[in-house]
């Protein structure tokens, strides 16, 4: 006899979504309501995996109708933008801990980089800065320290920037490369006083060749990188005044941004060539601006700041696994920083 007096109570039907399609399964009952199924438990609709791929899609940039439609397409599974917001939102707290991680001690070279969004702010659409900061450690590998959405630009915002890097454990960065922006060399040097500001040769590039049309882009950053490559700042004027000879006709701004910011360009040319060459690393911060600008271009704009954070999170994820190799040079570079800056480089 049955002591509890239980019985089944027929079945519930639902869906499971996953990579085979949409599989409907009856789920048997019991008339107490303690069966607990032990495969599909209580409450799944979704096959393992099924959140990866929607997380997955996210990263590379689709919007959630975008993804809605995908699966569809993909599986014949019709999945609500309810659903896929969800498991977007549950990365939120991923960020969190990412953006709060402890970091190395020393940062031999820290690029901050800027990128441009559209975010909706009380019904109105705006656009805002987000700022990443990313530091090359001791062995010479690329890594993302954080991301930061500005509201204002200035010194105080800095501040709190370079505050938080100072309690998430960095305790010196040898050359700071900046695009120029306001406030920053006065809040890096009242937490790090030891630190080198250098207006971001990178960045001078880059704006300068926004200038010229693509036909002739090749030429103005041959032309350019002799100023760069310059031995000595001395040098380095002569070939900007050649450079002013030649391209000033056509495109006057560009020779007139160098001579505008030469004071903070200079420093450059004090350091030793296997230096130089690590600073000047166009592929450490281009490519993770262009694979950025790939994910962001298909939205017109973002509904809030955490939705930026969530894409950029998890762009920079999938940017950040082929950094599997230190920076070009590395080795050399690293010899040169533990002669200039030999009291400041950690003894292993």
């Amino acid at each position: 006899t049955n002591s509890t007096a239980n019985t089944r109570n027929g079945h519930s039907t639902k869906t499971l979504k996953g990579d085979f399609g949409a599989l409907p399964l009856d789920v048997p009952r019991d008339r107490q309501g303690t069966f607990e199924p032990q495969i599909v438990v209580k409450h799944q609709t979704r096959w393992a995996g099924f959140d990866d791929k929607i997380i997955s899609l996210y990263a590379r940039g689709l919007s959630v109708r975008e993804i809605q439609s995908h699966l569809e397409e993909m599986y014949g599974a019709e999945v609500s933008p309810t659903l896929i917001s969800n498991v977007t939102d549950a990365v939120s707290e991923d960020v969190k801990l990412w953006q709060a991680r402890p970091l190395d001690a020393v940062y031999p070279i820290l690029y901050l980089d800027c990128i441009h969004v559209k975010v909706r702010d009380n019904g109105a659409v705006r656009t805002k800065a987000v700022y990443l900061a990313i530091g090359v450690n001791m062995d010479g590998h690329k890594e993302v320290l954080g991301l930061w959405i500005s509201q204002t630009e200035g010194a105080k915002f800095w501040l709190q920037v370079v505050t938080e890097l100072k309690n998430r454990g960095v305790q010196d960065i040898f050359i700071a490369c900046v695009d120029g922006l306001k406030g920053f060399p006065d809040a890096i040097e009242a937490v790090y006083p030891q630190t080198s500001v250098q207006l971001c040769i990178v960045h001078m590039v880059r704006n300068s060749l926004n200038f010229v049309p693509w036909k002739a882009q090749k030429e103005v950053a041959a032309d350019l990188k002799l100023i760069y490559s310059a031995a000595t700042t001395d040098e380095a004027e002569l070939r900007l005044a050649e450079f002013e000879d030649k391209w000033d006709k056509q495109y006057k701004p560009i020779s007139q941004s160098w001579r505008r910011n030469w004071a903070r360009v200079i420093p450059f040319f004090d350091y030793p060539p296997e230096i130089r060459k690590v600073i000047y690393t166009t592929n450490a911060i281009e490519s993770i601006n262009m694979s950025l600008r790939k994910v962001t271009k298909a939205r017109s704009s973002f509904p809030t700041d955490e939705a930026v954070s969530k894409l950029f999170y998890l762009a920079l994820n999938n940017i950040s696994k082929k950094w599997t190799m230190p920076i070009r040079d590395w080795k050399a570079a690293l010899n040169r920083f533990a002669i200039q800056f030999e009291d400041r480089v950690p003894q292993t």
